[in-house]
């Protein structure tokens, strides 16, 4: 780091009120001067010439809370100097100083008003007093144009800090958005994860407490049956076992696609046969080729009739259950059916009717649920072929 860098960084940190004190001593230090040499044959400094530097320095202390009182004070007092007789190159600068404060702490209108004041004045008092006092080696209209400089100057770097200003807060808007986006994506996954989880476990423990029923009420008497419903016991175990595991690949690689294949309509079936043998009788029936049902349409429908059969499993008390899946030219209809008593559709639902209603709403599809008249639940789907964005009813 040079030498002028860490003069800059010293200055940098220094509060504003040191600043304005150090500003105030380079001004009185180089006015003091001019003031002080002066040509023989005009006016030398005197007490009034003192007097009015005096009052500039002061003036320029309070510059940044009252600029446009300070520069009034600071062209009054150059102006002073000028009808007194008292020249110099630099008896101006407290009034440039003024002046910058004005543009850099203001606005371009007050800068404008400013400058076209200052610039009057200026010529103004050069006509009056002549250019052998004020400018002896220019001519009057000059006096006019020397106020704009600090002016231009002022409004150049006060443009400067808001265009930086305007950047700086661009980028912590972008970064709140980025960290706002990157919030929302984790909460999805997180959402879709517990989803995922929930279906995958609460069918599975379902399907098996009606097996492992069915095995226990037929062990003595018919053992082949309860190998059959144990057997089923065992392929449920395995079945989420490897959902499972195809979840868990999901957050420990973030490429690549699961191990195994997300279930679909081909399994459906599959899906029904693991709830067979118990109290409730299940009927699937599925209309038209799916043809054409994307991966997330299909694993959406799946997945709302494997949540339908486990709630009319576990809370339903129905003794029939109908699945019916069709395939029309509008999309994929889905829909179960139980026959339980009559009870009242769930305030927001649970867990498991939440989920149906965010695979439906993430297919881009709709969904309905409750009560049906005369006793009964159902569960209505309507899902697009191909997914996408949609909206639900409930």
């Amino acid at each position: 780091m040079t030498s002028f860098d860490r003069l800059t960084a010293r200055l940098r940190d220094l509060s504003p009120r040191s600043v304005d004190l150090l500003v105030v001593a380079v001004v009185a230090w180089f006015t003091g001067l001019d003031a002080w040499s002066n040509e023989p044959e005009y006016r030398q400094a005197d007490w009034f010439t003192w007097l009015l530097l005096a009052v500039s320095l002061l003036a320029l202390v309070w510059r940044r809370r009252w600029p446009v009182a300070v520069a009034v004070v600071t062209g009054a007092a150059c102006a002073g100097w000028a009808l007194y007789g008292h020249i110099g190159e630099l008896l101006n600068l407290p009034v440039i100083v003024a002046l910058y404060t004005v543009a850099v702490q203001g606005d371009r209108r007050r800068t404008v008003r400013t400058g076209l004041i200052a610039s009057l004045t200026s010529g103004a008092v050069a006509l009056w007093v002549g250019n052998d006092v004020v400018n002896p080696q220019g001519l009057a209209v000059l006096e006019m144009l020397w106020p704009l400089v600090p002016l231009l100057l002022g409004e150049a770097v006060r443009t400067r800090r808001q265009l930086q200003a305007e950047y700086v807060a661009r980028a912590a808007r972008a970064e709140e958005d980025r960290e706002r986006e990157a919030a929302r994506r984790v909460h999805e996954e997180r959402v879709r994860i517990a989803r995922e989880l929930h279906d995958v476990v609460a069918h599975t423990v379902a399907a098996m407490t009606v097996q492992a029923g069915v095995a226990l009420d037929a062990f003595d008497v018919k053992p082949e049956v309860a190998r059959a419903a144990m057997r089923q016991v065992r392929a449920a175990g395995k079945e989420a076992v490897r959902e499972l595991r195809a979840t868990v690949t999901v957050l420990r690689e973030t490429e690549g696609e699961p191990v195994e294949p997300a279930p679909g309509l081909e399994r459906l079936a599959e899906l029904v046969d693991r709830f067979a043998g118990g109290d409730v009788e299940i009927t699937l029936r599925q209309e038209g080729e799916p043809d054409g049902v994307s991966s997330v349409v299909g694993l959406a429908a799946y997945r709302i009739v494997q949540e339908a059969l486990t709630n009319v499993v576990k809370h339903s008390g129905a003794r029939h259950a109908a699945v019916a899946v069709v395939r029309g030219d509008g999309g994929l209809m889905v829909e179960v059916v139980d026959d339980g008593p009559p009870s009242p559709s769930p305030a927001g639902g649970g867990f498991g009717l939440a989920g149906m209603r965010e695979r439906a709403a993430a297919a881009g599809g709709t969904i309905d649920y409750g009560p049906v008249p005369g006793g009964g639940f159902r569960v209505r789907a309507e899902l697009p072929a191909r997914g996408g964005d949609g909206g639900e009813r409930s």
